[in-house]
């Protein structure tokens, strides 16, 4: 049986193309989501509209990771907590959209965090409500499934080293992070994806 508070979550949630025109909009006209309302993060809403726009160009998946995701055939919904300020979301959510247009089986739904703090405090990642957040949720029997997020594998462990290191994320490393996405053209979002899949499809990785 589906969790309460998921389903308000779902019943509000929007779509990608829907999220999209909702980003591209408060770009336009000076604004953000979210409780804060603050030229930092209008500043962000609006190079994360520009970097939205880049990957729904850009993306490149493989042949091989198409036809993993293809074979998935249990239908879930993919609900994703996000801001239109957050830059690792701006760089998440146009993977996970491509991916999810790859099987009619996964239903993609997008909610904002500020609005949905229930939700986020479901699914914290170390104490904080950190953002994109994924969760796999089974349609039939409303089981959250798995979650991913907020960061691929990859950049999570950078993250985690320069932090053990630095003790805080600098604006300095928030810049490498940018170019570490840019670089890595969302390959590790795609095989962290198709890694949770595979958990609960093994025939179809092999």
């Amino acid at each position: 049986m589906i969790h309460p508070t998921i389903k308000e979550s779902l019943d509000r949630s929007m779509s990608y193309e829907t999220y999209s025109n909702l980003v591209n909009t408060l770009a336009e006209t000076n604004g953000t989501t979210g409780i804060e309302q603050t030229e930092a993060l209008i500043n962000y809403t609006k190079l994360n509209a520009r970097r939205m726009k880049r990957w729904d160009k850009t993306l490149k998946v493989t042949e091989e990771a198409k036809a993993m995701i293809s074979e998935f055939n249990q239908s879930v919904t993919w609900l994703v907590i996000t801001e239109s300020w957050c830059g690792d979301a701006a760089h998440v959510i146009p993977v996970l959209n491509k991916l999810a247009q790859l099987n009619a089986n996964i239903d993609l739904k997008l909610v904002l965090r500020d609005e949905n703090v229930a939700l986020m405090d479901m699914f914290l990642t170390n104490g904080g409500r950190a953002i994109a957040k994924l969760i796999m949720i089974d349609n039939e029997t409303g089981e959250v499934l798995d979650t991913f997020g907020p960061r691929p594998s990859e950049a999570t462990a950078l993250v985690n080293n320069y932090k053990a290191e630095h003790g805080k994320l600098t604006p300095e490393f928030k810049e490498d992070l940018q170019v570490w996405y840019n670089k890595n053209k969302g390959q590790s979002i795609i095989e962290d994806i198709v890694k949770m899949l595979c958990k609960f499809q093994p025939a179809a990785c092999i």
